[in-house]
């Protein structure tokens, strides 16, 4: 059978929405760690009456970071609707090939829009709230289950098809691939608990932060990094004694190098009292460990075409 695999076009919009997910993180950082959370006080305008910043406006230089983090909504928007719209003609032509209709890469090619939209409610709710630290969290968290979306869209997108995985590794490095993949979620979630017990609140005038302890979560957090460092290892070390597949062994050594990288930068930020760049650096390096982890398990297996024709 010829292979089922999303075409070159499709696939390739599928990347360019992981990588404008990934992106629009980054700058929601730079928003909060600038104080420039209201710097468009109103939702989904700006200032009232107007959908862009005004010279009127009270914000200052803040009104063009927080408008450029929403002015990325659009873009994602328009790449989430080719997103969906990819899948459905790359569908037609399988299907009219003789192929399969891969309705499953169909519906994860919904995900990016229906996201894209609960982000843009959930930022409004965030702004309206006045920047309350969980609807801030809950933002960040929402675009991690978002990346992880459309990696799942762009690993299945190049599979030969929905047949059952083949594994290419033991089944107990199957599992802790998989514990080591939620220990880095949580330590993901854990570092934007952090981030919103701390100075960065999101506005300057905004002083809405959890009540919690920054020292006492930061303890917690770099306990859960050391978790996931001696997961990273033990999994390196069975990926090279059973001689596992090449690709998997490198995705581990770039995950060793992002995690020594954010090791570096995490303790200099909290011993330096989180300058912003080091705070952006860092969260991008949490961003680049996330998507790199969620490539693992497909470096594990194979998926060829099912055999079924629909």
């Amino acid at each position: 059978m010829a292979s089922q695999r999303a075409g070159r076009t499709a696939r390739g919009i599928y990347v360019a929405n992981l990588v404008a997910q990934a992106a629009i993180v980054i700058t929601g950082a730079t928003v909060r760690v600038t104080g420039s959370g209201l710097g468009c006080p109103t939702w989904p305008q700006c200032v009232d009456g107007s959908y862009i910043p005004t010279i009127h406006q009270e914000q200052g230089w803040h009104k063009h970071v927080e408008f450029g983090n929403r002015a990325l909504t659009f873009i994602l928007v328009v790449l989430a609707v080719a997103a969906l719209i990819a899948a459905v003609v790359d569908q037609r032509r399988r299907v009219a090939n003789g192929g399969q209709s891969r309705r499953f890469l169909l519906a994860l090619a919904a995900i990016p829009i229906l996201g894209t939209f609960a982000q843009a409610v959930l930022g409004g709710i965030t702004v309206l709230t006045g920047l309350s630290p969980i609807t801030v969290a809950s933002h960040f968290v929402v675009s991690m289950i978002l990346i992880a979306g459309c990696v799942a869209l762009v690993v299945r997108s190049r599979d030969e098809g929905d047949a059952a995985p083949t594994l290419l590794v033991r089944s107990e490095i199957r599992k802790l691939t998989w514990v080591l993949l939620v220990i880095t979620g949580l330590v993901v979630v854990l570092g934007t608990i952090v981030t919103g017990s701390g100075p960065h609140s999101g506005d300057a005038d905004a002083e809405n932060r959890f009540n919690l302890d920054p020292r006492t979560i930061s303890w917690l957090h770099a306990d859960v990094v050391l978790l996931f460092v001696g997961l990273l290892i033990a999994l390196l070390l069975a990926l090279h004694l059973t001689n596992g597949p090449r690709k998997a062994i490198t995705l581990a050594w770039t995950l060793v190098g992002i995690t020594l990288a954010q090791a570096s930068v995490g303790y200099t930020q909290y011993f330096t009292g989180l300058p912003i760049l080091l705070v952006l650096i860092h969260v991008t390096g949490a961003v680049g460990l996330w998507v790199a982890i969620l490539f693992m398990p497909s470096t594990e297996r194979t998926r060829g075409p099912s055999g079924l024709k629909k």
